[in-house]
């Protein structure tokens, strides 16, 4: 296992959380979501990945990415905003690089979250994604980056929405 050192502590969200099924609000492959419309108004729209990597000494023969984000002082996946006319999947890939610095295989359609961020409805559509290559330099979004086996990054994230996200992982990865 390989693992940086970070802080951890409370998140800067608030409000309730549910995750919907892989179809969500987008197509089944969820690929024709895309964000528009003039900012500040209505759901906020955002992509991620649950990304992993494979590791034979580890549990269930995997180890899992989480970000440490300052700005919030919280443990999760990559994710973030789609741009305008983004594609959801093409956002979840784009935020793998620009917060891990790793590119990814997107694989299994994860689930659908939903909650308020400072007061607003997210909604965060999420993929597995296996990492494929590249290295983790620090930035003002994320400052520690850790690779966990699955037991361990469950009880890292801060959010419990996010610990869903990595049985969802384990089932898309059994199933595959």
């Amino acid at each position: 296992m390989t693992e940086a050192t970070g802080p951890t502590g409370p998140t800067g969200t608030t409000g309730t959380a549910h995750a919907a099924g892989p179809t969500g609000t987008a197509d089944p492959a969820g690929t024709t979501r895309t964000a528009a419309g003039p900012k500040g108004r209505g759901t906020v729209l955002a992509a991620g990945c649950v990304l992993w990597r494979r590791v034979p000494s580890a549990d269930e023969g995997v180890e899992i990415c989480l970000v440490h984000r300052p700005k919030y002082d919280d443990w999760s996946h990559p994710k973030g905003k789609l741009k305008r006319g983004e594609s959801a999947l093409a956002g979840a890939v784009r935020e793998v690089l620009e917060e891990t610095g790793h590119h990814c295989a997107p694989g299994a359609r994860l689930d659908t979250v939903h909650y308020l961020a400072q007061g607003r409805p997210k909604e965060v559509i999420y993929w597995a994604a296996e990492a494929t290559a590249g290295v983790f330099v620090p930035n003002h979004e994320v400052d520690t980056l850790v690779w966990l086996p699955p037991s361990a990054a469950r009880d890292r994230l801060t959010q419990p929405r996010d610990r869903v996200l990595v049985d969802a992982l384990l089932n898309a990865l059994h199933s595959t």
